[in-house]
């Protein structure tokens, strides 16, 4: 008896080798779903190595657009000899496991509750090309075929997609190309009897108006049109792909005037210590700067963002994190940061911080740090992670940004005019906000220090306690201004007793997990928060319900602390609900912790 098919509603995880070239075939699947209209998401879960290990890529589709990553996939294609055993334990009953038929040992791997698929994936690479240097890459083209027969992706999709993967490679594209057929017309004569319930079905209009990217180029354009001009940076896993990006897209729309020079730069400084100083230097020369980095990085920063805070220049540090401590696991995911970007640097400094939760934000704070920044004088931190800024999402177009820059308060020549005396480091609007003047304004009131160490508001050495403690205390009194300036947090509605706060990358894995805890009566409110300091947003939400969970990816609960030290009369209220193992967070880490505490059973039972 056929068992009942379930249309746009799969999980497939790929296991292959780093460096074998899977990437291009993982992508032309996902591309090739997307264009058909079918809400799909794309994750890499790979190692830190160049080439040899073993790597996971997990396609998802979903007709209720679910994106999170899953626990277990339902179709997994297994390339990889060494993690064959634990692939094919991973499938979800009533499942399938296709795999490469020369890998020795899966005739001993027995479930009678799945349905094992062998590809003869030499034969058909040795009927596609005879060039010895490029079958081993063509192994991971086999698969897209045959996945797309037994999908039945629309082959004009397919076809562009693989155009696209090679284009201005015509020589690649054709050996690709045909290498993919061969894998679809073996499919569709011998495993069209296979009784396989999953299908692909165009949406007409499905994905109009949405791209499908990751978030680090989302953010390279955001900064490009959030008015970048400066980048420093040194190549650090996951944020390198940021000011790839960066480069090549400001050259593209930041054409220079015939005979001047080019109105950015980008500069690869030789550590990131360096790289953070010669974004401080742009910034107090008013340009927006910004570098890019991770968590490694940012502990090598920290004097430099002390001196940044301490002197009131504008500069954003982009934070694409990583697993830690140390140089931790360079390729997997978390969000460990939090207390490395708030408190940076020595002594009382505290910084705001940005998180966006999705694609847009990564493009739309790309203007919101900048204004933020001048707006406050003020390093000011934009923190993603790996699986935000490197795996695949689907987006809704970018919008044009039309509101114009906050560039804080700058004196001009003409301002100048009708200042009696200009304190570089004072208070005269009462508002913790001193006015800065550009460096090269012509006007004699126009010059000032920029000392590091001591210094009165006036910018003049000082060691007298009670000067440097109007500094600090003005100081302060930015971070009780730059409450009302977070962005507003994404908030459900209804009354609930029981809440969860979460940020970042874990959004769909939330969303997700309360669209099933609904389906058993169990309410839930959410908060997003998606900046630092928390505002009044973020207190009501607390004052409105008896618990909160609060969701974060790393081990300590940085996030629930950081609530519980701000709201400490309130802290009893404060769950911490940890996920911190480096992959993409899922749904089910989130529903049956809460099913478990708060009704004492398994979900599902």
């Amino acid at each position: 008896m056929q068992k009942d098919v379930k249309v746009n509603d799969f999980v497939i995880m790929v296991s292959t080798v780093n460096g074998s070239g899977s990437q291009s075939a993982n992508t032309i699947l996902l591309k090739s779903l997307f264009r058909m209209g079918v809400p799909v998401s794309g994750k890499n879960v790979f190692p830190s190595n160049i080439a040899g290990l073993p790597t996971w890529f997990w396609i998802r589709a979903s007709h209720q657009s679910f994106v999170a990553r899953r626990e277990r996939p339902h179709i997994v294609v297994a390339m990889n000899p060494q993690t064959i055993k634990e692939d094919f334990e991973s499938v979800l009953p009533g499942g399938y496991f296709i795999f490469n038929q020369e890998i020795k040992g899966v005739e001993a791997l027995e479930r009678q509750d799945i349905l094992k698929i062998p590809l003869p994936v030499k034969k058909l690479v040795d009927q596609s090309t005879d060039q010895i240097k490029v079958k081993k890459l063509l192994a991971n083209i086999i698969y897209v075929g045959a996945l797309a027969y037994l999908l039945n992706i629309d082959l004009s999709q397919l076809e562009s997609a693989v155009k696209d993967q090679f284009a201005g490679k015509a020589s690649v594209w054709e050996i690709n190309s045909k290498a993919m057929w061969s894998g679809y017309e073996y499919a569709k004569a011998e495993l069209s009897k296979i009784d396989f319930v999953f299908r692909s079905e165009t949406i007409q209009e499905g994905n109009k108006n949405k791209i499908i990217v990751d978030g680090n180029t989302a953010a390279a354009l955001g900064l490009i049109y959030g008015g970048a001009t400066f980048c420093s940076w040194y190549p650090i896993t996951p944020s390198s792909s940021l000011v790839e990006n960066f480069s090549r897209y400001v050259e593209k729309v930041r054409q220079p005037k015939e005979g001047a020079s080019k109105p950015y730069a980008v500069i690869q400084a030789e550590d990131e210590l360096s790289a953070v100083c010669m974004a401080v230097g742009a910034g107090w020369q008013g340009a927006r700067a910004f570098t890019a980095t991770s968590g490694p990085g940012v502990s090598l920063m920290q004097e430099a963002l002390g001196f940044a805070y301490y002197t009131e220049i504008p500069l954003v540090v982009w934070d694409v994190q990583r697993v830690g401590p140390s140089t931790g696991m360079p390729t997997r995911s978390a969000q460990g940061d939090l207390f490395s970007a708030v408190f940076a640097s020595h002594g009382d400094t505290k910084h705001p911080v940005l998180i966006p939760g999705n694609i847009e934000e990564c493009f739309s704070f790309g203007q919101k740090a900048f204004d933020l920044a001048e707006r406050l004088q003020s390093p000011v931190f934009v923190l993603t992670d790996l699986d935000l800024g490197m795996n695949l999402w689907t987006s809704d177009v970018f919008k044009y940004p039309t509101g114009s820059f906050d560039r804080g308060k700058i004196l001009s020549k003409e301002n100048l005019d009708n200042v009696l005396q200009y304190e570089r480091y004072g208070n005269p609007d009462g508002d913790s906000i001193p006015y800065r003047v550009l460096p090269g304004t012509q006007h004699p009131r126009a010059a000032y220090l920029t000392r590091g160490s001591g210094h009165n508001k006036k910018g003049a050495y000082t060691e007298k306690g009670d000067e440097y403690k109007e500094i600090v205390d003005r100081l302060a009194q930015k971070w009780t201004l730059a409450k009302t300036l977070m962005p507003i947090c994404e908030e459900s509605k209804g009354k609930n007793k029981i809440g969860i706060i979460y940020y970042g990358s874990s959004g769909p894995a939330v969303t997700e997990a309360l669209f099933f805890l609904t389906e058993k009566n169990f309410f839930l409110s959410s908060l997003r928060i998606n900046g630092i300091p928390f505002g009044d947003q973020v207190n009501n939400f607390i004052n409105e319900h008896e618990r909160i969970y609060v969701l974060d990816l790393n081990r300590d609960g940085q996030m629930w602390q950081l609530l519980s030290l701000e709201f400490l009369s309130q802290s009893q209220k404060l769950i911490s609900l940890r996920h911190y193992d480096g992959t993409p967070i899922t749904a089910e880490s989130v529903y049956q912790p809460l099913y478990e505490r708060e009704l004492g059973g398994v979900y599902g039972s």
